[in-house]
């Protein structure tokens, strides 16, 4: 292991300090500056047209917010996907996008969206209680989630995948033997990595990935896992740096939370998102938040229509 960084390495962990403390508790809320968020050579999100004639009959949790507001519930913390700008509060990102236009196609302008951050121990209570109308927040669909909330979509599926040196000759799990891979203390991603059939010589755990990142950068990991998507986001943040390996050994599809009950609303989130796949807006909402890390949109994946 190099003890001495590159200066190109060197200039990632200014970076990846600068924006650890815009996220954290003692940045400037004075910073107008978003390096996670607002890339201005990034291509420009599409804008949804809101449809004033939205109804959705059969769903008690429309008829509660029906001409008033919709609160969605996301993260606050992950670039390229769910990101709150601390000085602006603008937020950005691909679940973002996604979450405008469904509200659009449910009446919904951005002005009458209310933005609620949910930590992911608190999601299934939120939409249960609701504190939050909607979910959009790298929300796994699975059974064990189904018995308690609903779910539409899902709208991306994402993958266990890895995070490296741009330089890296690691190309998947298979080139794990003997190595160091970070990710976040108690996350599904920290328990699979462990699993003998990857053998690597340790699985670090991090409070956060931001740490896992620049450990990565340090040298002191070979890679970070967790899903693709979250990785490309860290990938656009340090273009040129650090790169998304591409090969996902896990499937994650990601879906809107809603109550379990409301069918009516699980419909018409259905068919927004397959209005706007259909549109391209899909895709340009991709290409304009998790595309900036370098890696291309697959296709759109076909909603469950449970």
């Amino acid at each position: 292991m190099k003890l001495r960084k590159t200066a190109a390495a060197a200039a990632v962990v200014l970076a990846l300090t600068a924006t650890a403390t815009a996220c954290g508790k003692s940045g400037s809320p004075d910073d107008k500056s978003d390096k996670a968020g607002d890339n201005k050579s990034a291509p420009p999100t599409p804008t949804y047209k809101v449809n004033t004639a939205a109804d959705v009959k059969d769903s008690p949790v429309f008829e509660k917010i029906k001409g008033k507001t919709i609160t969605i519930g996301t993260k606050a913390d992950q670039p390229g996907l769910g990101y709150e700008n601390p000085g602006t509060k603008k937020r950005t990102g691909f679940d973002v996008e996604i979450a405008r236009m469904i509200a659009a196609d449910l009446g919904f302008d951005e002005a009458h969206i209310k933005w609620q951050t949910i930590p992911s121990e608190a999601r299934e209570t939120q939409i249960a209680s609701g504190g939050v109308d909607l979910y959009v927040g790298t929300y796994t669909i699975n059974d064990e989630r189904k018995k308690q909330v609903g779910f539409g979509g899902p709208y991306y599926i994402a993958g266990q995948d890895l995070l490296v040196k741009a330089d890296s000759d690691i190309k998947g799990p298979d080139d794990l033997k003997g190595k160091k891979v970070c990710s976040a203390s108690g996350s599904t991603p920290l328990k699979r990595i462990k699993e003998p059939k990857y053998g690597v010589a340790e699985a670090k755990a991090q409070q956060t990935y931001q740490l896992c990142v620049q450990e990565v950068v340090n040298g002191t990991a070979d890679a970070l896992t967790t899903d693709d998507s979250i990785l490309k986001g860290y990938a656009a943040q340090n273009k040129g740096a650090l790169k998304v390996v591409g090969n996902p050994f896990s499937k994650e599809p990601y879906g809107v939370g809603l109550k379990k009950e409301d069918k009516a609303l699980r419909n018409a989130v259905n068919d927004a998102l397959e209005a706007h796949m259909k549109n391209g807006d899909w895709k340009k909402a991709y290409d304009a938040t998790l595309g900036l890390s370098g890696v291309a949109a697959s296709n759109p994946p076909a909603v469950d229509r449970y």
